[in-house]
């Protein structure tokens, strides 16, 4: 499985990095180093994150409950036993007097029941709509993994900057220092270096900071603990994006997961309509069933009759109860339409919105890299004219603040671009394991969920339901948690007792003439 390789690479490399690191500090415990590429974060974060473990339990809870209307329409067994103990007159003369037993068996078959077919269309399209929507989800978490990649480059790039500064401010002050010691120069050039000096490292300091905390964040997101120090070596590098908007737009209206969701929640709403019309209906079923009683259980001599045939039932007059559900499915039916209308009005905007921050983007990195360039040739004229004596010490300062302002800018231009082509990519709806339109397609030609996910698939190694492991996981999970709260509980009603048995022990006892005393005080305090 190709997409694992690199995750269990990198798992490798932490698992393998925390013991090395043990057994040279013996005692200390360094936090473990992973190389990361943008490809293995994305893939650690699909692996496992939990938003995509919830929603990969949605889909399972979906299956289950179509699954259980689907199991409606079969054949079901029931037995039903009576054991009783029959006295009086009157069933003396009958002969009858002591215990009776009956025992039932019975088969159902449902013939014709409208609205169980309705539900097993509405669970169905509940199930499409799981499916997409664990897409979607996905994507978003692509998005988040590769946005959270991009940051650490950035505030790398920012310590980088501001580094710079500290480094050129450090070296004029040395200069101002110098030429203040030969009388060359006044204090106030000292201090005012001194001052600039101390913001740029205070800068630093926060851009570390930030560094810091995109690590964090990053871990948090593929499933490594927030300590984890990453090694990732990529640059932010610009490369030219060329298919227009009108393009974007419509690949997205055909491929967002979410639009696909809501579609099927107009679906699902147009069954309830269905599911409620269908009081309207008659209900049908195949019925057998075998009946023996008597006074001794199980026994050849005793009472046998069965039964085969059709029941059916029709409610007749209902007083308005199924025209009135019918309406509140037809109102629901337009809320899930309006909200498919919406969806894809929300599409259209954040394709656009995203496209259109790509393009500034893109013009802010020609502009801001021009605009180094010339930073650059400033500040080394300042420096030059300063040290000549013909400049002041206010120029250079100003040229180093335009020329860190400038690197910043250049970066996050760079930034933003990287980050508005990944917006991009969600808001068209780009495809992580399964391509939407083929599944639609296969849904509509009326081919079963397991069909429709394969004809889909994109990978082999898709995940699309909830692996055996993590259910065995969730019931081991469930039964530690009881644990404890028995333990706890138990515990609990020690302590108490034990507290209960000292406050007894520690008491003291009032004489009856003092206990008195103390009532009528109290009393007379109320009584005030």
């Amino acid at each position: 499985m190709k997409r694992n390789k690199g995750f269990h690479k990198k798992l490798t490399a932490l698992v393998m990095g925390g013991l090395a690191m043990m057994m040279v500090s013996g005692t200390a415990m360094a936090a473990d180093t992973v190389q990361l590429d943008l490809k293995d974060s994305v893939q650690m974060a699909l692996e496992n994150n939990r938003n995509i473990k919830s929603a990969l339990a949605g889909v399972d809870a979906a299956k289950w409950n179509l699954s259980s209307y689907r199991r409606k329409t079969g054949v079901t067994f029931s037995w039903a036993a009576t054991a009783q103990r029959i006295g009086g007159r009157t069933n003396e003369l009958n002969g009858i007097d002591g215990s009776q037993y009956g025992n039932t068996w019975k088969a159902t078959m449902p013939l014709y029941n409208g609205s169980l077919r309705a539900a097993i269309d509405q669970y169905g399209y509940g199930l499409n709509e799981a499916d997409v929507t664990l897409e979607n989800v996905k994507q978003g978490i692509r998005y988040e993994a590769t946005a959270d990649y991009y940051k650490i480059l950035q505030c790398r790039n920012l310590i980088g900057v501001q580094q710079d500064a500290v480094n050129t401010l450090q070296e004029h002050l040395d200069n101002v220092n110098a030429q203040y010691r030969v009388g060359t120069v006044a204090k106030s050039d000292v201090l005012a270096s001194q001052v600039q000096l101390a913001n740029a490292q205070q800068a630093l300091v926060t851009a570390q900071n930030n560094y810091d905390i995109a690590i964090s964040t990053l871990n948090n997101v593929v499933g490594l603990p927030t300590d984890t120090v990453l090694d990732i070596r990529d640059q932010l590098k610009y490369t030219k994006y060329d298919l227009s908007l009108d393009d974007c737009t419509k690949y997205a209206l055909a491929n967002r997961a979410d639009g696909a969701a809501a579609y099927y929640a107009v679906k699902q709403a147009e069954a309830s309509i269905n599911t409620a019309r269908s009081g309207y209906y008659p209900t049908v079923n195949a019925v057998a069933s075998k009946t023996i009683a008597g006074d001794s259980g199980f026994k050849d001599n005793e009472s046998e009759t069965w039964v085969a045939g059709a029941e059916a039932s029709w409610n007749i007059f209902d007083n308005g109860v199924t025209a009135a559900n019918i309406k509140t499915a037809e109102a629901s039916l337009v809320t899930k339409q309006e909200k498919a209308h919406q969806t894809d009005e929300t599409i259209q905007l954040d394709v656009r919105t995203a496209y259109l921050s790509l393009q500034a983007a893109e013009k802010n990195i020609q502009t801001t890299q021009v605009a180094v360039t010339q930073a650059e040739e400033d500040y080394k004229i300042a420096q030059v004219r300063y040290s000549a004596g013909v400049g002041t010490n206010l120029d250079v300062m100003d040229a180093n603040e335009k020329l860190t302002s400038a690197r910043t800018n250049y970066y996050t231009a760079l930034y933003q671009y990287n980050t508005s082509k990944a917006a991009l990519d969600k808001a068209m709806g780009l495809p992580v394991d399964i391509d939407v339109v083929k599944y639609r397609e296969s849904q509509l030609a009326g081919n079963r969920v397991k069909k429709v996910r394969e004809d889909a698939k994109l990978h082999a190694d898709a995940i699309l339901e909830l692996t055996e492991e993590a259910k065995q996981a969730s019931k081991e999970e469930a039964k530690a948690g009881r644990q404890i709260e028995r333990e706890a509980q138990k515990a609990a009603k020690e302590k108490k007792v034990k507290e209960s048995a000292a406050t007894a022990k520690s008491a003291p006892v009032a004489e009856p003439a003092e206990a008195a005393q103390n009532t009528d005080s109290v009393a007379e305090e109320m009584a005030k």
